[in-house]
């Protein structure tokens, strides 16, 4: 999905460099300079622009059409927040959120808007290729997108009071058809608001708007004047106003144009177009969430309307700093500052400066050494002519500020505009800097300062954009973050730093050689610890010292040791057969459809988990079976149907080699400790494994039946691991019921090492379609939503299920190993898509309860994308062939699991498309193991009789 950025023209020259950006993801440009082409004629500018770049000669239609394309509007000057306008407001850095986990140092305004697009335009009907969007607000969506409709211009609003509405444009919609746009209104005043509302519905515009290939024709086409080139039109004011049932302007193209609003489901809009609103935007975000137990740091400020990013203080900041944002700055131990003080781009010094109420400091480096001074007032809107006394810098007359300093209008190059006056000094001399911005902020007084100032060159603020250093800017950011990694460290517990991205942490602690901090004290919380140990882990191997695997085992053995204390293991197994009596314990297999590894630790301990899966049996019978029976030898018997093997245990020792790499019987050796024959786990305690069993009664024979193949991707070594220990819990008498057994089968890995989540056990264990959800917290034990079986076994639709067996090996340990690396780092790539498959979970849930196939088939093709994001490892090549061949047969298709091979479950679009599968999927095998199984919905789960 392309991105197309309208930006300052100082910046489209090192955007890529200074942000690290992928050509081939990024375009930007500028508005041609000097002119103003609305944001209409802006919109036709960049994309005429990134057409001539790619070379494309097919025609704008065609082009448009050829992939998704995210355009955001970012080049104004920036007048009211001139602490970004060299930069952009679009690249604003925005502090982490105390209540997020994985936002990242670097966040600035644009990664922080871009996941809401990009969610928009995946969720976006095929026809629907661009999404317009402006570049000073953060929007949030605290609830699931609902569907978009197939249409030609697609707004998204939010319900808000008439008296913010007014300075907004205005979508109208009639009471009767709220869906649909009536007509657009700019701007309007409450009493036309209020005039209008018996009739009619208004949702404020947010500035999101999807747009047809033939909407942006259009705009193109209104954009464009008699000599083919770029004029002024408004996206807003004209192209909005000509849209809905009664539109404002006539204008048969426009009038004819299908448009639809849509509320921003639990949407919020912040905007970030002034200093002021920078500051309260940000303070509105950071109490989005107020529950204390989803903020990890114990720090409160003197006062909330602080921040601190990318800069050092040698000051207190007290409750007397309200208002206050410094960012890439030094503060000097005798600097003062008071309220309302925005603080910006400030190198080390050593300055004596007193920073008035109201006042604001901004310095930007130019050319290779030399730095400009600029100070404004917190209000300031660099309008208006300098011999005007309305005209306010400093926020005060500026004609006052003149008159202090024994100036005149007619003294400054560029009066006629506050914006063009050139009355900011630009030095090399970063004491002379000081001297001039205490000169400049402080009623004129000090003659060193006014002498400093008039013998130095000054530009004014259109020059320092045009001209700024954006490398050095940078770069000083850069080098104040390395510095405030360590001391974010240091303060671990008053400061963000187990709550953030601890990936990127680790490349610049490894790319800068940082010191890592001292290790966490053992009565810290145990998942910062495991946090602190996996990034310790990953500095060390990106430094490629080979201290890192003990480091990341500890990782994972931090986290085995907290789950496997929730629950009393101490057992007291009593033999409950008859001498002549079998256990029999089988299970059906499972296919997850939506949400699988959200139910993974660490990130289910941290988040909670949403999994919609299905218990399934496989040509008629459940595959696993367990078969428990008592035997005359005082020894344990294991036996393996399918692999045609056995092993006898005698000693404790054997039974605890169960971590051994390459064993048939790791599952039921681990399941025996857990059912109490093994001192660890047992009340009692004997000499011997053989003691134990003669107390016991009897020795015990287990034998296994695994009808399935290696790494089917269908949750097998779980749900065997269930069945083991639901035929032992009845063989036993332990009386655990299925989530019992099932939460057992989670401690059961942890013995194991495997990992794993839940949801392969409680999908095998508990029968047919359900939703399985976990909060916070170590006790996972899901809650359960049985939902309807209507579209997997009625005879519409049965057929319409298919599994194929693919013959490919799958390779998920190491899928699994790294995604998991990724929730211990809170990597926010991973963290960002793993919310995105709770939510989508829920919008399974919904589908499969309205009885809705086709929704529930697109959401699995859906899934499969989501996994793929997650790691392209899961869809190998070999797959990737096999299902082009059937792709437009389905509705969806997956790989259950993990991915990377095993079996293929494909939902058909009708029984005569899955005739069509099975024809060409049998003609055309991978290999010599490729088939078809049949599948049926499992109506019992987990079953145990006794002969």
């Amino acid at each position: 999905m392309k991105k197309l950025l309208s930006l300052p023209p100082n910046l489209v020259e090192c955007f890529h460099d200074i942000m690290h950006a992928d050509h081939k993801e990024w375009f930007c440009t500028s508005d041609p300079v000097g002119r103003k082409l609305g944001s209409g004629g802006g919109t036709a500018w960049l994309l005429n622009a990134c057409r001539e770049e790619e070379g494309d000669t097919a025609g704008l239609n065609d082009w448009l059409a050829k992939e998704k394309r995210i355009l955001l509007h970012a080049g104004g000057q920036s007048r009211r927040l001139p602490g970004y306008a060299p930069s952009g407001k679009i690249l604003t850095p925005i502090p982490v959120f105390r209540w997020a986990r994985g936002q990242r140092l670097t966040q600035n305004l644009l990664s922080l808007q871009l996941p809401l697009y990009e969610e928009i335009m995946d969720k976006a009907p095929e026809g629907l290729h661009t999404l317009i969007a402006s570049g000073d607000v953060f929007i949030r969506a605290t609830e699931p997108l609902q569907a978009i409709p197939d249409v030609d211009v697609v707004c998204y609003g939010l319900w808000v009071d008439p008296e913010l509405a007014k300075n907004h444009g205005v979508f109208v919609s009639s009471r009767k058809e709220p869906e649909k746009l009536d007509f657009m209104l700019q701007k309007p005043s409450v009493e036309e608001m209020a005039g209008l509302m018996q009739d009619y519905l208004f949702l404020m515009d947010i500035g999101i708007w999807l747009l047809s290939d033939r909407a942006v024709e259009l705009m193109v086409k209104h954009s464009t004047d008699k000599d083919g080139g770029v004029k002024f039109y408004d996206m807003y004011s004209e192209f909005g106003l000509a849209l809905g049932a009664h539109p404002r302007i006539a204008d048969e193209e426009l009038n004819s144009l299908k448009v639809a609003i849509l509320p921003l489901p639990g949407g919020e809009f912040h905007h970030y177009g002034t200093s002021r609103e920078m500051i309260s935007s940000t303070l509105a975000v950071q109490n989005c969430v107020m529950d204390q137990r989803a903020i990890m740091h114990y720090k409160v400020k003197a006062h909330p309307a602080m921040f601190v990013q990318n800069a050092e203080l040698q000051i207190s900041l007290t409750a007397e700093n309200a208002e206050t944002w410094i960012e890439n700055s030094f503060i000097a131990k005798d600097w003062q500052l008071h309220s309302q003080n925005i603080i910006t781009g400030v190198p080390r010094n050593d300055w004596k400066l007193n920073v008035p109420q109201g006042v604001c400091i901004d310095v930007v480096p130019m050319g290779d050494t030399e730095f400009v001074a600029r100070p404004y007032g917190f209000n300031d809107k660099f309008k208006g002519n300098l011999k005007e006394a309305s005209t306010l810098y400093l926020g005060r007359p500026v004609t006052e500020w003149l008159a202090e300093r024994g100036l005149a209008a007619e003294d400054i190059r560029g009066c006629e505009d506050l914006q063009s006056a050139a009355i900011f000094p630009v030095t090399d001399s970063i004491a002379d800097l000081g001297t001039m911005l205490q000169w400049m902020t402080d009623g004129g007084q000090g003659e060193a300062g006014r002498t400093l100032w008039l013998q130095a060159r000054k530009v004014s603020a259109d020059e320092i954009s045009a001209y700024a250093n954006l490398r050095r800017l940078f770069a000083q950011r850069e080098e104040f973050r390395k510095e405030n990694w360590s001391l974010l460290a240091k303060n671990e517990e008053r400061s963000v730093f187990y709550q953030v991205d601890l990936q990127e942490a680790a490349e610049e602690f490894a790319q800068w050689h940082l010191d890592l901090p001292k290790e966490l004290p053992e009565g810290s919380p145990l998942l910062k610890r495991i946090s602190d140990a996996m990034f310790r882990a990953r500095v060390l191997e990106l430094e490629g010292k080979p201290e890192a695997k003990a480091m990341e085992d500890r990782a994972f053995g931090l986290m085995r040791q907290g789950l496997t204390s929730t629950m009393d293991h101490s057992q007291h197994p009593q033999l409950s057969v008859y001498a002549d009596q079998i256990v029999w314990s089988r299970s059906p297999v499972r296919i997850d459809i939506a949400g699988g590894w959200t139910d993974t630790p660490p990130y289910s301990l941290m988040e909670g988990g949403n999994v919609v899966n299905l218990a399934i049996e496989l040509n008629g019978q459940p595959p696993l079976q367990v078969y428990v029976k008592p035997s005359k030898d005082y020894r344990i018997t294991l036996r393996s149907i399918d692999l045609g093997a056995m092993e006898v245990v005698s000693t404790y020792e054997e039974l605890q080699d169960y971590r051994k790499v390459g064993s048939p019987f790791s599952i039921p050796k681990a399941a025996l400790t857990l059912a109490g024959f093994h001192p660890n786990f047992s009340q009692e305690h004997f000499e011997s494994l053989e003691a134990q069993l003669k107390a016991f009664g009897t020795g015990i024979e287990v034998t296994l039946l695994s009808a399935i193949p290696a790494g089917s991707g269908l949750g097998t070594s779980s749900i065997l691991a269930a069945t083991v220990l639901g035929a032992l819990n009845d063989f036993c008498g332990l009386n655990w019921d299925k989530q019992g057994i099932g939460s057992r089968t989670l401690i059961l890995e942890q013995l194991l090492t495997t990992g794993g989540g839940w949801q392969d056990q409680y999908g095998g264990v508990l029968h047919g379609v359900k939703l399985l959800q976990t909060q916070p917290g170590w006790h996972q034990e899901p809650k359960v939503r049985w939902l309807p079986d209507y579209l997997f076994t009625s005879d519409e639709y049965r057929k319409c299920h298919l599994l194929y067996y693919t013959g490919i090996t799958r390779t998920a340990k190491g899928i699994l190993a790294e995604i998991v690396r990724g929730m211990f780092l809170n990597s926010n790539r991973h963290l960002h898509l793993l919310e995105q498959m709770k939510g989508h979970a829920m919008d399974m849930y919904d589908a499969i309860l309205r009885n809705d196939f086709e929704e529930m088939g697109r959401l699995i093709r859906k899934t499969w994308k989501q996994n793929q994001l997650l790691d392209e490892g899961t869809n190998p090549p070999a797959v990737q062939a096999l299902t082009e061949r059937i792709d437009d047969l389905c509705l969806g298709y997956k790989l259950p699991g993990a991915g990377g091979g095993g079996y293929l479950y494909m939902v058909a679009k009708d029984p005569d498309a899955a005739l069509q599968i099975r024809r060409i999927l049998t003609e055309n095998r991978p290999n010599g193991r490729a088939r078809f199984v049949e599948m049926s919905l499992s109506n019992k789960g987990l079953e145990i009789s006794r002969s």
